[in-house]
């Protein structure tokens, strides 16, 4: 009787542990570790395997140093000014010469104002960015996702105006995938190739052209 009843409660035990462990019991191995997808750390594997993920560091660091990759704004404004449009040619310049590549824009705000307010703001910003880049002969599809960090990450901690928070930051987020240039796997090729200072006219700089003539 003493062991009937000691094998009953063991199964009884048995069966709570595996039900406090939901479906995972029955999942692949390392599935929750790898959030049950084998997603992001496969890809990540992958990337750093065909050297796609070096390649593209190299090219974020080549294009924050080749360019400037920010932007500002005055107060409470998403209207890009002189100086902003000439770096913002600079960077489409820089953007034309590598078409494998793809970027993202990130709007920022100083800390005046609530946050909800300040997040629209940034994604004003960011949008004003992108706009004037694709107007540039830049694919809307290679400027990825417009994000907007709103207040939550400035360069100078300090609850009033601060021009140095109110930027947009465009950044390298990796390939276009399936790009010609891509499937023979050379993507130590991309990061050498040369940046051409002078690589023709935008269409920025024809426009003012006519205007001014």
């Amino acid at each position: 009787m003493f062991k009937s009843t000691s094998t009953i409660a063991l199964l009884a035990v048995m069966t709570v542990s595996l039900s406090a462990c939901g479906g995972d019991f029955y999942r692949e191995a390392g599935a929750t570790v790898d959030e049950g997808g084998f997603g992001n750390p496969t890809m990540t594997n992958t990337l750093i395997s065909t050297g796609q993920l070096a390649v593209a560091e190299g090219l974020a660091n080549r294009f924050a140093n080749e360019v400037s990759p920010s932007v500002n704004f005055a107060f409470g404004s998403s209207t890009l000014d002189a100086t902003a449009r000439q770096v913002l040619l600079k960077q489409a310049n820089w953007i034309r010469q590598f078409p494998e590549v793809r970027f993202r824009v990130y709007g920022h705000t100083d800390l005046v104002g609530s946050n909800s307010s300040n997040k629209a703001l940034g994604l004003r910003r960011a949008n004003s960015v992108v706009s004037f880049l694709t107007r540039q002969g830049i694919s809307r599809s290679r400027l990825e996702a417009v994000v907007s960090f709103g207040e939550t990450q400035p360069l100078v901690v300090t609850q009033g105006r601060e021009r140095r928070n109110r930027r947009t930051v465009t950044e390298v987020t990796g390939f276009v995938q399936g790009h010609p240039a891509l499937l023979d796997g050379k993507y130590a090729q991309i990061i050498y190739r040369e940046h051409v200072e002078s690589a023709g006219r935008s269409v920025f700089d024809e426009v003012s052209a006519g205007v001014t003539q």
